[in-house]
């Protein structure tokens, strides 16, 4: 029977973070959960959590001590948990570098401190996307090899697992956990937040933008978010074996050809034009067309040329079972669950309130869903 931990969970309120806390509970454990604005935590499929189960803690990342009182911060410290999971960040990209910095590279630092001034063990999430745009195979155990990145996003999450990194170094017991794209439920495509690939997929069925740039090689790896939690969870619960180790939480790959094709298959999609980075020029689109791709699809449009493998040895040495491999079945799968949903086919209510963060204006006001990105969630 695995020993009953005192685990604190930070974006606990996340689409990732609710399903680890779902899981932990599960298994017996005692989870503090630390929300920032939204204390209801509500799992991938939409079932609200039995918070009887799950202390939360009001708290925020981007300050010191969480910005706990002193007494509070001192009674979390000590002794109180075990250990700390930390899946809080922002995952969406085109945000300012100010925001990336302070959720995740200095709440990242704060995390460390609290994990050091408990004597806890810590559980880093980051990204299988944190080798930015290398090609070729990108192995665990690598971290900063020079490479470049694509936005924001990427570029912070390199500085907080390098916090991590010296940490460990100082003692601090951590494992890292980097998951690629998270989408939905492996076997029924449902999805909670409609974020990131999701957006494009929109604006691109619906005709919005017609042209990417992109190779039609370039690899796409979607990974079913109860997959992601299943790892982060074996992690948490088998830590003495994961200490020092990093671990990928990746699913099967796609070609864009492959992605290109399922998409075919659906009559009512427009399916978008992938021309060769060196041939694509934005200025050539119609305007609206342009401007669709400049504040929305240009911040994802990297990910449509990227031809890496990601290696999971550790996960696979772990023993955590394999992430579904029927790749276009899978795509099928999220594809249909935004058709019966509604989120593909049909303007969505909250659409006009995004495009306007995006500084889209005109009459179209069928764009991508609303992000939820209060800094306390994955």
């Amino acid at each position: 029977m695995t020993q009953r931990l005192k685990v604190l969970v930070t974006g606990a309120a996340g689409l990732v973070g609710a399903e680890v806390t779902a899981r932990l509970v599960a298994a017996g454990h005692e989870v503090t959960a630390v929300v920032h604005r939204n204390s209801a935590l509500v799992r991938n499929d939409g079932t609200p959590l039995d918070m009887s189960s799950v202390t939360c803690l009001p708290g925020d990342v981007t300050k010191a001590r969480l910005g706990l009182s002193e007494a509070g911060y001192g009674e979390l410290a000590a002794g109180r948990i075990d250990r700390i999971v930390h899946c809080a960040a922002i995952t969406d990209f085109g945000r300012p570098e100010e925001v990336y910095q302070s959720v995740n590279v200095d709440g990242t630092a704060h995390i460390v401190e609290l994990a050091r001034d408990a004597g806890a063990d810590l559980v880093h999430v980051g990204t299988a996307y944190v080798c930015g745009e290398r090609d070729g195979l990108v192995r665990e155990t690598e971290l900063d090899q020079g490479q470049r990145f694509a936005n924001g996003y990427e570029a912070s999450k390199l500085r907080a697992e390098t916090l991590v990194h010296k940490a460990r170094a100082d003692g601090v017991r951590a494992a890292v956990v980097r998951p690629s794209i998270v989408v939905g439920d492996e076997h029924t495509g449902v999805v909670r937040d409609y974020k990131n690939i999701y957006i494009v997929l929109k604006l691109t069925t619906e005709g919005k933008v017609r042209s990417i740039p992109g190779l039609y090689e370039a690899r796409l790896d979607l990974v079913p978010v109860g997959y992601v939690a299943d790892v982060i969870t074996q992690v948490t619960e088998r830590f003495d074996e994961a200490a020092g180790r990093t671990f990928h939480a990746v699913g099967s790959p796609l070609s864009l050809r492959d992605f290109s094709d399922v998409m075919a298959e659906y009559p009512s999609f427009r399916v978008p034009r992938f021309v060769p980075p060196t041939s694509f020029d934005a200025q050539r689109l119609e305007p609206q067309e342009r401007r669709y791709y400049e504040r929305v699809v240009s911040l994802y449009e990297s990910y449509f040329r990227r031809r890496m493998t990601f290696d999971d040895s550790n996960t696979e040495a772990l023993g955590v079972r394999r992430a579904p491999g029927d790749g276009q079945d899978f795509l099928r799968r999220l594809i249909n669950h935004c058709l019966e949903s509604g989120y593909l086919g049909t303007p969505l209510a909250g659409v006009t309130d995004v495009l306007n963060r995006l500084d889209i204006t005109g009459p179209d006001t069928t764009g991508p869903a609303a992000n939820d990105s209060n800094g306390a969630g994955r």
